[in-house]
């Protein structure tokens, strides 16, 4: 199997990130002309519960499947590496069907109790066989992304998002004669087929890959990193004492992470609670707080985060080259994958956060057709770029065993944010925008406590004029594009009045970069076909 670089296995996941959220706009589009707003109701309402689940089951199996993977390939253990995704496998695939029965036997109790709407049987049943494919198709992403082999994940995703639009759209039509909340159903079905393909793709590619690996040569008993007299000193254990060893292991570095994870999602879900009740005190009207809330929440942090798929990529990647060379004990590889890895979620966020600054109004306009978004757009795009560079600090953290450390910042941000929200969001002078100084307190403090953390972890060196000259960079290309915009009328229309300044200004910033040094060319020969091409 063909291992990749860093560089590399990032743009890979960038690549299949930016394609699955094109792909993911079809679907939002065209499912609300189908079966209307009700019908995606029906299918948004089990949603957060498989969200729930899922993250119980796979929230920090696979990242433990990838760091364990990365540092037995890194010692030249490839038995090793089996026994470990077998083990991943049964704990993942025993949980998977644990909750998949236990959300069949209360599927009527959550539709109507819980969810106070009996026509979500329908869809929360047709959803319920994605825990057990899901939790299978995690833990091999997570073997092929130990083995530093991005290629599986990323193909799997991308055919699952093809196969997944066309179901859903198919059965929620097929099923529509029968009412709504059918049809709600079939498109969460085609959902389910989806995932079932992009397992299958997985399984399919792990197939020729054990395949190629035997005809290779590479057999299971082989363990180079051990000599004889090691053998003979220490004697190999029993099998079932090693899949115990995994074991314990697994749900060591997994169960933080997962706990980490969950941390998050319901401080989101206890964000939501008190920033309306705080509205509420703050004597803002139901409607209008939840339109405010809705517009936060549904048009500003998604244009936030959608940079942010590289440092997802980045994140992914990091945990098994840094598991890697920590299994060697390689200091150096560990410091210039962090250094990489830092300086290419700056560099690349950076731009964004500034467009977003500068054409928060038009952006929201074109997008939305709402400029009342824009203020809130403009006063949280400055501080993004701590978003973008926490998702390699925390990947980091994780890959050095240190999850408990990262769920600990985690933990003490969530606290804060909802101090804020409850002192800010509930005085009539700062409303809505005291979530918003919550949530950039949150994004700031928690990726300043995992940077110190990493820095004590592995005593790494900042690079300070790093930082300094992707804001001066920022400055520049934020100066020339408003000018751009407001001064050089080049078109009638203003969406290619701002498309034309936007790529005016990204040109501007990529030239300052080749001439600071931030990119080299050397960089640049990473990209697939650059150095053909150049």
């Amino acid at each position: 199997m063909r291992k990749q670089s860093f560089i590399q296995g990032t743009l890979i996941l960038l690549a299949a990130g930016i394609i699955n959220r094109m792909l993911g706009f079809i679907p939002r589009i065209i499912l609300p002309r189908v079966i209307g707003a009700e019908g995606v109701g029906l299918y948004q309402l089990g949603y957060p519960f498989f969200i729930v689940l899922v993250t119980i089951i796979t929230g920090g199996i696979p990242l433990a499947i990838a760091k364990m993977v990365a540092e037995a390939e890194g010692e030249g253990r490839p038995e090793e590496s089996r026994r470990i995704l077998h083990t991943g496998l049964a704990l993942s695939l025993g949980l998977g069907v644990f909750f998949t029965m236990l959300a069949l036997f209360g599927a009527s109790w959550v539709s109507n109790v819980i969810l106070t709407d009996s026509r979500v049987y329908y869809t929360f049943v047709s959803m319920t066989p994605m825990i057990a494919i899901v939790a299978v198709s995690a833990i091999y992403r997570g073997y092929f992304q130990g083995r530093q082999n991005m290629i599986p994940s990323a193909l799997s995703s991308v055919l699952e998002s093809v196969v997944r639009i066309v179901f859903m759209l198919w059965f929620s039509w097929l099923l529509l004669p029968r009412g709504i909340a059918y049809a709600a159903a079939g498109a969460m079905l085609g959902v389910t087929v989806g995932e079932i393909v992009g397992m299958l793709a997985l399984l399919w590619q792990y197939y020729f890959i054990v395949k190629k690996d035997k005809n290779a040569g590479i057999s299971p008993a082989a363990n180079p990193a051990v000599s004889m007299p090691e053998m003979k000193l220490h004697p190999n254990p029993s099998p079932s004492t090693k899949d115990l060893s995994i074991f314990k292991r697994l749900i060591r570095i997994s169960v933080p992470v997962t706990a980490g994870r969950l941390v998050g999602s319901f401080s989101y879900l206890l964000e939501s609670i008190i920033t309306a009740r705080s509205l509420a005190l703050a004597g803002i009207a139901t409607a209008a707080a939840t339109a405010q809330y809705g517009s936060l929440q549904g048009m500003v942090i998604p244009l936030l985060l959608l940079p942010g798929v590289l440092s997802s990529s980045l994140a992914v990647s990091l945990v098994p080259s840094l598991s890697e060379a920590a299994a060697r004990h390689d200091l150096p590889t560990i410091h210039k994958r962090m250094h990489q890895a830092l300086r290419l979620a700056m560099v690349t966020g950076a731009p964004f956060a500034a467009i977003m600054y500068i054409f928060a109004v038009p952006l929201c306009t074109l997008m939305y057709g709402n400029a009342d978004t824009a203020p809130m757009l403009r006063m949280m795009a400055p501080f993004a770029l701590f978003l973008y560079v926490q998702a390699p600090l925390q990947a980091a953290l994780q890959a050095m065993e240190r999850p408990g450390r990262a769920l600990i910042n985690t933990l003490i941000g969530a606290v804060i944010k909802i101090l804020l929200i409850l002192g800010l969001a509930s005085q009539p002078e700062y409303g809505i925008y005291g979530a918003i100084i919550a949530i950039i307190a949150n994004s700031i403090l928690v990726t300043l406590l995992h940077g110190i953390s990493v820095v004590k972890l592995i005593s790494l060196s900042l690079r300070l004029a790093d930082p300094l000259k992707t804001f001066a960079a920022m400055i520049i290309m934020a100066a020339g594009m408003s000018y751009i915009y407001t001064s050089v009328p080049i078109a009638s229309a203003e969406w290619i009045q701002f498309m034309l300044a936007a790529g005016s200004g990204m040109a501007l910033y990529f030239g300052i970069c080749l001439l600071s040094g931030l990119i080299s060319v050397h960089d640049l020969d990473r990209v697939p076909f650059f150095k053909k091409w150049r």
